[in-house]
């Protein structure tokens, strides 16, 4: 899944922690995703990592205290003004503690204390230094005033010490300042329910009924929410890897996990009184219409059930019909292969499961799934959008965009 962030720019500050080298891998992360990428580094910094380095990586003069110049933008005062969001990582706890107190004695602290956007810090330190009074007030002051802290790892620590400090993993860290330079204020700490993937239906222990659903629909789908500052929970079968540390995710098997686990979401979503943003479903799972009657215990041998086995088979609970969904904007999909009746069996959704809207994406065959793109139609009662044939995080932005229509002038009287 790749996240784009072309037309976007990163300011990337390095601090002098054994941790340096990861920077270099977080400044290609944000090169891979299209951004410009700045650097700015700390006298310290340059002992674990040479400005070399990073040039050769960003194709951009790094800021030093050597490079500074004032007869062009690479100094402390010019190079924020081009960047969207101003990432420090790995930040020690000596410059944690003098961005706190607005100290500004290196080109570092310099260029964040001109920094006017978001500023985001990911600590790595000594466990101990970390812990210190002074460090946890800098830390809480910093958050209080609206810096993002990107929380260090519990781990075995270069010093040799184990504990928290260890820098957070370069994907991670990407992942935050996407989500810094993304966030939607539509979406921002709205609480969005997300189902995926295909349902396995057990015929013994080691047996199940399945269908061909891969669940990239719906992980690409939480990604674009959780980028755009959502509260995701990720009810799957599958797809967890790879995926933003901050989304909640609950492993389901089959239809009635599916059932219960969203079930129990939606109501831990709608019961509280201080939420004043409406929260969605998005239904992408594909759930199973018939399960087994009488699931085995153990490994049924294939001498016991001789040349054929017949297996009876019940009908699921509707998940989506029978869901209470009247706190809850809900977005159905539905999957057809009737090229002649599928838009018609996608616009009857809305009323036979009380939906929203409907996602409709009309496959060719079995070879459909799988794959990285889609096309979606997003209906309505009043409209029909085509949203074309796009990769699945593209489309997902797309459906995004439109599902925000669904909400008109309710949260004004909420």
């Amino acid at each position: 899944m790749q996240i784009d962030l072309s037309g976007k720019s990163v300011l990337l500050g390095v601090t002098g922690s054994i941790s340096a080298y990861k920077a270099c891998d977080l400044a290609r992360l944000f090169v891979k995703a299209g951004a410009q990428v700045h650097v700015v580094m700390s006298p310290s910094a340059e002992r674990f990592v040479s400005a070399l380095t990073f040039e050769a990586l960003t194709r951009n003069s790094v800021l030093t205290e050597t490079s500074e110049s004032w007869a062009s933008e690479l100094n402390h005062i010019e190079i924020g003004k081009k960047c969207d969001v101003f990432v420090i990582a790995p930040a020690t706890a000596n410059t944690i503690n003098k961005i706190a107190q607005g100290i500004a004695d290196n080109i570092l602290t310099q260029t964040a204390l001109a920094f006017k956007d978001k500023i985001l810090i990911a600590p790595a330190a000594n466990t101990q230094m970390l812990a210190k009074t002074a460090t946890c007030n800098a830390l809480t002051f910093l958050k209080n005033n609206h810096y993002n802290i990107i929380h260090p790892q519990d781990k075995l620590l270069a010093c040799g010490d184990t504990g928290s400090g260890g820098l957070a993993e370069p994907t991670e860290i990407f992942f935050e300042v996407a989500k810094a330079l993304c966030s939607d204020p539509f979406w921002e700490n709205r609480s969005v329910i997300v189902t995926g993937g295909g349902t396995r239906e057990k015929l013994d222990e080691v047996r199940y009924i399945s269908n061909f659903s891969s669940g990239k629909m719906a992980k690409s789908l939480s990604v674009a929410l959780y980028l755009r500052g959502a509260d995701v929970s990720y009810i799957s079968t599958m797809g967890f890897d790879d995926m933003p540390s901050a989304i909640t995710t609950i492993k389901a098997d089959d239809a009635q996990d599916i059932l219960e686990a969203t079930q129990h979401s939606i109501k831990k979503v709608t019961t509280h009184d201080h939420k004043v943003k409406i929260p969605y479903l998005f239904m992408v799972a594909a759930v199973a219409d018939f399960t087994p009657k009488e699931p085995q215990s153990g490994k049924l041998k294939k001498s016991a059930l001789g040349d054929t086995w017949s297996v009876e088979l019940k009908q699921t609970t509707d998940v989506l019909a029978s869901i209470d969904k009247g706190a809850i904007k809900t977005v159905g999909f539905k999957a057809e292969m009737d090229t002649q009746e599928g838009l018609n069996n996608a616009i009857a959704l809305l009323d036979k499961k009380g939906v929203d809207a409907v996602c409709y994406n009309l496959l060719k065959d079995a070879k459909s799934f799988g794959g990285n793109e889609n096309e979606i139609t997003f209906i309505t009662k009043d409209t029909q959008v085509s949203l074309g044939r796009a990769d699945k995080l593209t489309l997902s932005n797309k459906i995004l965009d439109e599902s925000k229509k669904l909400i008109h002038e309710e949260e004004a009287h909420v």
